[in-house]
């Protein structure tokens, strides 16, 4: 497949205002990832609450993406993940029709599907749209790991899907996976491992981290692809305190308490059962801020 999203991406959030979409700020907060190098946004993953999304404002939410990605050097990733596969399909579909260049798919969640199960499932979404289609892999929040051996198959098998972003947490993992298959695409989804995984072979990040610091973790993934390894692991190594502590309580929890610090948002909402950060994660999130500069809107 050609013009394969491939570089700097981040798992935009999806900002609220009395329990709605808040649909301005959500597109100043695109417009400030493509002004500050990003590759692709991506919408409606798990950083972008999906799972507590109506499956209307998911649409909505990929349909302003396209929107604002509209004539920049921008593409838009969107998510379209489901524990039902015909739900998935459905958004896919949605995700085609407005624009979107790609769309990732996160593995089913609760049901626990097994193998076969998992190969079905992501070839009915790749066979039901035309645009490529990446894997998402991240076991610790829906309960089931994608071997590498089913993602091979479907890479072999279903000419549109090309990648996968992988959320395990293991570099093991990603050099398996390229082991077996050099062509695949490898997305980062872990943000303190993108260099060694981009060291490895990867093809590029999908990111937390990015929605505050987007100028530096684009530095970072461009200096590795063309192949200044120093310059992005002292990038990889100097982000580390924010990458981890982006993580001290379940995403997107911290992520958005650090936006709403920085001013890049100006309402802390989340939709239940997420809740504000606990005093604690509050006090080390804005800690770790004073050592960043958060370029503004």
């Amino acid at each position: 497949m050609e013009n394969l999203i491939s570089g700097a991406t981040t798992a935009i959030i999806t900002p609220f205002k009395n329990g709605s979409i808040d649909e301005a700020t959500f597109a100043r907060l695109i417009k400030r990832q493509i002004d500050n190098g990003i590759d692709a946004v991506c919408p409606v993953g798990t950083t972008g609450e999906s799972a507590t999304l109506t499956h209307d404002e998911h649409k909505r939410c990929i349909e302003i993406a396209v929107e604002v990605c509209r004539g920049t050097n921008t593409k838009v990733l969107a998510g379209a993940g489901s524990n039902a596969t015909h739900e998935a399909i459905d958004i896919a579909k949605h995700a085609e029709m407005c624009g979107a260049d790609a769309i990732f798919s996160v593995s089913p969640y609760y049901n626990k599907p097994n193998q076969e199960g998992l190969y079905q499932h992501y070839k009915a979404i790749a066979t039901a749209v035309e645009i490529p289609v990446m894997l998402y892999n991240v076991p610790g929040r829906t309960g089931v790991d994608i071997s590498a051996d089913t993602v091979c198959r479907l890479f072999n098998d279903v000419p549109n899907i090309f990648g996968i972003k992988e959320a395990t947490g293991s570099i093991e993992r990603s050099v398996e996976l390229l082991s077996k298959q050099p062509d695949l695409y490898i997305f980062s989804g872990d943000d303190a491992i993108d260099y060694p995984i981009l060291a490895n072979g990867g093809k590029g990040i999908t990111s937390v981290t990015a929605n505050l610091l987007p100028d530096l973790k684009s530095e970072l993934v461009h200096s590795a692809l063309r192949g200044d390894f120093e310059v992005a692991r002292a990038l990889n190594s100097m982000l580390y305190p924010i990458n981890k502590t982006l993580f001290c309580e379940s995403n997107p929890i911290p992520i958005k308490y650090a936006m709403y610090v920085a001013g890049l948002i100006e309402r802390l909402e989340y939709r239940l059962p997420l809740a504000p950060p606990s005093r604690e994660s509050m006090r080390r999130i804005e800690d770790v801020l004073k050592n960043y500069n958060v370029v503004g809107m």
